[in-house]
C-alpha cells in the first residue's frame, strides 16, 4: 500500500515537473530574446523602433512599423477568411454529414494539415498570386480603402498571403471544432428538439453556445499557426519594406524579415540586436493576442454560466 502511495506521489510530482518546465521555457525564450536585443534598446528608444518606419540598417535605422502591419494585416485578412468558413465546415460534419461523407472529408483535412508550409507557398506563388493580379484592377478606386488598388498589380500581396495562409488554418479550426461540437452532450440536441425548435436552431443556439469556449481556443490555435507562419508567406506577400495602404500592396511580415537576413549581413552594427528584437516583438504580439483571447473566453464561459 505504501508503494503504492509513493508511486502515485512520485507521478503527480513528476507530471508537476513536466508542466512547470514547459511552462518555464517560453520565459527562458522570452528573456533570451531579451538580452540579445538589448544593444538596440540601448541605442534606439523603443518608441522610435515601433513607430519608425524607415528600414535603412547601413544607416541605423531600424523602424518596425512596416513590418508589425504586414504581419497584423496578413493574419487578420487570413482569419477573417478561415474562421467563417472553418466553423460551418465543422458543424456541417458534426452536425449533418453522414458516415460515408465523413470518412472521405476528415482524412483529407487530415492530409491538409500535414502539407509542408512550402508547398503552400509554391501553389500560391502558381495559382494565388496569378489570381490576385488579375482581379486587382477590379478594385481601382473602390469606395473601400483596403480595396482600392492601382491598375496594376503583381499578385504579390497582403491579400495573397492571406488567402494563403487562411488554407493553411483551415484543417488546424476544423478539426478542434468538429472534436468540440462531437462533445457536446447529446441530450442538449434532444432538450433543443423537443421544445420544438429546428436542426439549425439547435445547432446555432445549443450546440454552438455550449461548444463556444472550445471554438474559441480552436481560433487560438489558429491564430498561433497563423501569425508565426514563415516559408509560405515570404513567398507570395512580396517582402517590399513600406506601409500597405491596400490589400492588393506587397508587406513585409516580421516573420519572413527574420527568416529572409537572419545570417547574413551581421557585419552591420546592431543588426543581429534587430532581427532578435523582431523576434521578441513577434513572441508578444503572440503572447498579448493570445490572453487577451483567454480573457474574452472567460467572460464568455462566466455569462454563460451565470
Amino acid at each position: 500500500m505504501n508503494i503504492r502511495k509513493l508511486k502515485d506521489a512520485f507521478a503527480g510530482k513528476l507530471t508537476l515537473a513536466a508542466a512547470i518546465f514547459s511552462s518555464v521555457i517560453v520565459f527562458i525564450v522570452a528573456f533570451t530574446l531579451y538580452l540579445r536585443s538589448e544593444p538596440i534598446l540601448e541605442v534606439k528608444s523603443p518608441g522610435d523602433l515601433l513607430l519608425g518606419s524607415t528600414w535603412m540598417p547601413f544607416q541605423g535605422d531600424f523602424g518596425f512599423y512596416p513590418f508589425i502591419l504586414g504581419t497584423v494585416y496578413v493574419t487578420a485578412l487570413a482569419m477573417a477568411f478561415s474562421i467563417p468558413l472553418s466553423i460551418l465546415s465543422a458543424v456541417y460534419l458534426a452536425e449533418y454529414a453522414n458516415e460515408r461523407v465523413k470518412s472521405i472529408i476528415l482524412p483529407l483535412i487530415d492530409l491538409l494539415a500535414g502539407i509542408p508550409p512550402v508547398v503552400y507557398g509554391l501553389f500560391g506563388v502558381l495559382a494565388i498570386v496569378p489570381l490576385v493580379a488579375g482581379i486587382a484592377p477590379l478594385f481601382k478606386n473602390s469606395g473601400i480603402s483596403l480595396l482600392n488598388s492601382g491598375s496594376y498589380s503583381t499578385g504579390y500581396s497582403i491579400l495573397s498571403g492571406g488567402i494563403v495562409l487562411a488554407i493553411m488554418v483551415f484543417p488546424i479550426i476544423i478539426s478542434v471544432s468538429y472534436e468540440v461540437f462531437k462533445a457536446v452532450p447529446f441530450e442538449v440536441r434532444e432538450a433543443s428538439l423537443s421544445l420544438g425548435a429546428t436542426r439549425w436552431q439547435t445547432i446555432k443556439h445549443a450546440v454552438i453556445r455550449t461548444a463556444l469556449p472550445g471554438i474559441a481556443a480552436a481560433i487560438i490555435l489558429g491564430f498561433s499557426r497563423a501569425i508565426g507562419e514563415t516559408m509560405a508567406v515570404l513567398m507570395v506577400v512580396g517582402n517590399v519594406v513600406k506601409i500597405p495602404s491596400s490589400v492588393f500592396d506587397p508587406a513585409y511580415p516580421l516573420p519572413a524579415l527574420i527568416a529572409n537576413n537572419y545570417g547574413e549581413m551581421m557585419s552591420i552594427p546592431l543588426y543581429d540586436s534587430a532581427l532578435l528584437l523582431a523576434a521578441l516583438i513577434l513572441m508578444l504580439i503572440i503572447l498579448f493576442s493570445t490572453l487577451g483571447a483567454r480573457l474574452i473566453l472567460v467572460r464568455i464561459e462566466r455569462r454563460m454560466h451565470g
